[in-house]
């Protein structure tokens, strides 16, 4: 059995395609997404202050096999140890000025729901099984066993304006702490 809070020591290292360049400056897509919670969110309506939204590509789980070659994908593995340190994390988030942090991927609300009470999450997951980021922003996506995935990124979301975007991210369990050094830095308090 695998182990999906661990990450292999070897693991490629994603490069900079530059396809999240256009993202930053961009305003929040008009776009509602279900959430774990319940309830729907409305990306263009998260109110004032900091949303941090960040995107992977799927969650692994003891009864699901993940993809062919996963670990040798640049930038796949490692969603589970992502989320688990934006849990660990998440009081500092809000503390630093995050006013709302969400995880979204393209599996099911169902797949999502099962996530947050396994890791025992304080926020929602979002899912977006049409990959509509991908139609409204362009976010980037990659295959991987026959399946479309997105590609693992963070959107600060300001104001209803996307102002930084985080990409590519490596490695994924120290990624809710680059977030967190971003927010108290000299370029979040401008």
């Amino acid at each position: 059995m695998t182990d999906f809070t661990q990450l292999p020591g070897d693991l490629p290292v994603p490069g900079d395609d530059g396809a999240a360049d256009h993202l930053r400056g961009q305003p929040a897509p008009r776009l509602s997404l279900p959430s774990t919670s319940g309830e729907t969110v409305a990306l263009d309506g998260l109110g004032p202050g900091r949303s941090i939204l960040y995107l992977y590509p799927l969650t692994g789980r003891a009864d699901v096999d993940l993809p062919d070659g996963w670990d040798s994908i640049p930038g796949a593995r490692g969603c589970t140890p992502e989320a688990c340190g934006f849990r660990d994390h998440h009081r500092e988030l809000l503390d630093a000025g995050a006013a709302a942090v969400y995880g979204a991927s393209s599996q099911d609300i169902d797949y999502q729901r099962e996530l947050v009470a396994r890791l025992g999450l304080p926020f929602a997951m979002l899912s977006d099984t049409e990959f509509s980021l991908a139609a409204t922003l362009g976010v980037p996506t990659f295959q991987a066993g026959g399946v479309t995935l997105y590609r693992r990124l963070t959107l600060v979301i300001r104001d209803n304006l996307i102002e930084h975007v985080f990409y590519p991210i490596f490695p994924p369990n120290e990624h809710a702490q680059q977030v967190l050094a971003w927010l108290r830095g000299p370029a979040a308090t401008s």
